[in-house]
Parts: structure tokens; C-alpha cells; sequence
């Protein structure tokens, strides 16, 4: 008897498991069918992953952070957390307007939760915090980047939610999360948590970006990049999808460093007999330091777009970029853009397409609006690289070792 009453306790252990941490509802039911990216986070991994390393540092088991007693945590919230928290991007929309549903348990708790989080109501169950906005539509609410009350907003989402079912095998199917480009095929890249690491690249192993980055680490620079006319008209098509045609630019080589120097506000005013009075100021600013070199198939014509659209002025000043005082010379391939203020070293050309950004306590301090938690985070950043060859593509967040692992940092 006591035998298969041990057998029936392991199995039922077994299933609580299983179902607590593993079985997950993998519908997507709150993407619309005009998103071009959706980003997922696989919520149950990533819980699994926390208790992993929870156990493995029992310094943090009564360590929790607590704001008082009547402070709601997100699970006590009223929203019922999803297997896969889902985020999209609606297509033609601006890249910065992002958007993600969650279902709700409890609508009163939720407004609680709302007005413990400083959110302020500005419409008919709509609510604001800085750039997130939140509208409650019956049993879910819509979270996002851009005013929900618009006419367009609901154009764009409503219409187009539930007209395609999706599952979440079709985005990921290994990490804790994906990031997904629709098109005539699905592009998947997986999101994987490491220590001090986070690594965002598709599924092939064949691009090995260790040998570029342990190059770079070697110089100074704050950041350093090569970037191919493909590469170009990517990251242009953000901003400016005709940008990196037009110009005619096929090849970017760029470094700068950052430097704290002083700079002086002149002001004017008067004195009791109203004669004018000069007043200088001097401040610190975080002034950065450049070498860009731009190569282009057809130079003339690169000259001609950067002089049509004022970004090169009869000082030979290129003015598209806002730190001057800098000066455009034109080379045998292409232009050199150099700032004047202190000549920054060009680096040897590694024929390799990449970004690297080292992380600098200057840039950190000029973040003046973020709060204490999030300065804490960009602090605890070592450098950002990101890494293409051909259909390969690579993007590590690294972080500054430190005792805790990144999923118990924050």
C-alpha cells in the first residue's frame, strides 16, 4: 500500500510539473495578419531558467525585492500570463510603435496595478505612462508604443486580428525567445540567455563572429563598423527605405571615440543703461570624435545627392551629421568624413560587416532622463556587437561579468 501510494505521489508530482513548467498553449491568437515582425519570449523557459539558477545561488532565496506590503506584483496584477508573451510590429508603421495583448483576469485588480504604476488615465479606458500606452478592450488589454485612441490604430489592428491563426512552433522552436520577420518566408532568429550574455542570431552555425570581436576589443575605440551596401540599405530602410539607392554609398567604414570637453554658451544681455552685455558660459558636453569613409559606384552622383539634400555645404562641412565642426574630403572612391576637433586614427579594414559599440561610463552619465534601474542596466553593459556573413546574421548583447547571472541581476 505505502509502495503505490509513493508511485501515485511521484506521479502526480510528475504532472504538476509537467504542467507548471513544461505543457504550454502554443495558439497565437493576438497577432494581427498585416504584423511584418513579431518578437516571443517562451515564459516557461525562461522560468525554468530562473529557478535553475535561483538554486544554484541560495545567497538569493530570501532575497526577494519588496516595495510593502500593498505593492502588486505583476503576477498579482489581474492579467493572466501567457506560455509565449508575444510583441508585433504592424507593417508601414513607425519603427519605434510597438504593440502586444494580454488577457485579463481581473479588470478591477488591473486598475489598481495601473494606479500603483503612476499610470494616468487620458481617454475612454486608455492610460499613459511617459511612451506606453494601455487601453482596456473587454477581457484584454492592448499594450503599446503609440496612442491607442486613434482611428488609425484600430484600421491597422482590429481589422487584421484573427484572420490567421499562428503557432508558435512557426517562430521558435529553441531559446527563450525568437524574433521573426514575415515575408514570403518566415525568418526566425532565436534569442538565448547566457551568465553575462545575450545572443540574438539564426540557426546557423557556420558564421563563428569571435575572432572580429576579439579584434576589436583590442582597439579604443567607442565604436567601430563595416557595413556593405546590403547592410546599408537595411539599417537606411528604418529611416529612409531610398536613402542608400539614392546616395549610390556601397561600402561604410567608421570609427569614433567620446571625449568630455568644455563647451562655452554665449548669451546676451544688458546692463542698468541698457548697453549689451556679452556673457559667457562653460559647460561640459560629451563630444564625440569621427573618421567615416565612404565608398560609392558612382562618386559624381553621390556628391551631387549629398549637395541636393544640404548635407554638404560650400565650407565642405558634411551637416547630415549634427557634431561639427567636421570636413568632407573627396577620395578616388569615394569620401572621407573627418571632425576637426582631435584626428581620430582610421582602424585597418577587416572586409568583414559588423557593429561594435563599447559601452563608456561618458556615455552612460549623459543619459540624464533614465532612472536608477535602468542606468544600472546600460552600466552593466560591456559592448553591443552586431555581426553579418552573408545569410548569417549575429547580435550579442555582453555584459560586465559579475557574481549573479543576468536572469538574477535584475
Amino acid at each position: 500500500m505505502k509502495k503505490k501510494l509513493a508511485v501515485l505521489l511521484v506521479f502526480l508530482l510528475a504532472t504538476t510539473v509537467y504542467f507548471v513548467f513544461y505543457h504550454k498553449d502554443k495558439t497565437l491568437k493576438y497577432i494581427p495578419e498585416n504584423a511584418d515582425v513579431i518578437v516571443l519570449a517562451d515564459v516557461k523557459n525562461l522560468t525554468r531558467q530562473y529557478i535553475s539558477n535561483l538554486a544554484m545561488h541560495p545567497d538569493q532565496w530570501f532575497n526577494g525585492k519588496s516595495n510593502g506590503k500593498n505593492t502588486i506584483s505583476i503576477q498579482e496584477s489581474g492579467v493572466k500570463i501567457p506560455d509565449f508573451f508575444q510583441v508585433f510590429h504592424i507593417k508601414n508603421t513607425s519603427f519605434s510603435q510597438w504593440y502586444s495583448v494580454l488577457e485579463l483576469k481581473d479588470k478591477q485588480q488591473f486598475l489598481k496595478y495601473l494606479q500603483q504604476q503612476k499610470f494616468i488615465r487620458t481617454g475612454k479606458e486608455v492610460f499613459q505612462k511617459e511612451q506606453i500606452f494601455i487601453k482596456i478592450d473587454g477581457k484584454r488589454c492592448i499594450i503599446g508604443t503609440s496612442d491607442l485612441n486613434s482611428v488609425t490604430f484600430y484600421k491597422l489592428f482590429f481589422q487584421n486580428l484573427g484572420k490567421v491563426s499562428y503557432n508558435a512552433d512557426s517562430f521558435i522552436d529553441a531559446g527563450i525567445g525568437s524574433i521573426s520577420f514575415k515575408g514570403p518566408q518566415i525568418k526566425n532568429f532565436s534569442i538565448d540567455l547566457f551568465s553575462d550574455e545575450i545572443i540574438i542570431k539564426n540557426n546557423s552555425d557556420s558564421y563563428d563572429p569571435a575572432p572580429v570581436i576579439s579584434t576589436l576589443q583590442q582597439t579604443k575605440a567607442f565604436l567601430e563598423t563595416e557595413l556593405d551596401q546590403e547592410n546599408i540599405r537595411t539599417f537606411a530602410s528604418f529611416f529612409n527605405k531610398s536613402l542608400s539607392d539614392s546616395s549610390h554609398v556601397t561600402h561604410i567604414k567608421a570609427a569614433a571615440t567620446l571625449e568630455k570637453v568644455n563647451d562655452t554658451i554665449i548669451t546676451y544681455g544688458y546692463d542698468d543703461n541698457f548697453n549689451e552685455i556679452e556673457k559667457k558660459t562653460v559647460q561640459k558636453i560629451i563630444q564625440p570624435d569621427y573618421v567615416i569613409a565612404l565608398q560609392s559606384s558612382a562618386v559624381e552622383k553621390t556628391q551631387q545627392y549629398f549637395q541636393h539634400k544640404k548635407w554638404m555645404n560650400a565650407r565642405n562641412q558634411f551637416t547630415a551629421i549634427p557634431f561639427q565642426p567636421n570636413i568632407i574630403t573627396r577620395t578616388g572612391v569615394g569620401f572621407e568624413i573627418k571632425s576637426t576637433r582631435k584626428p581620430v586614427p582610421s582602424s585597418p579594414l577587416l572586409k568583414e560587416n559588423f557593429i561594435f559599440i563599447r559601452n563608456s561610463a561618458l556615455l552612460s552619465s549623459s543619459f540624464k532622463s533614465l532612472t536608477a534601474a535602468e542606468k544600472k542596466i546600460i552600466s552593466g553593459v560591456d559592448y553591443i556587437f552586431y555581426g553579418n556573413r552573408n545569410e548569417d546574421y549575429y547580435l550579442s548583447l555582453k555584459f560586465k561579468k559579475e557574481e549573479l547571472p543576468l536572469i538574477l541581476r535584475w
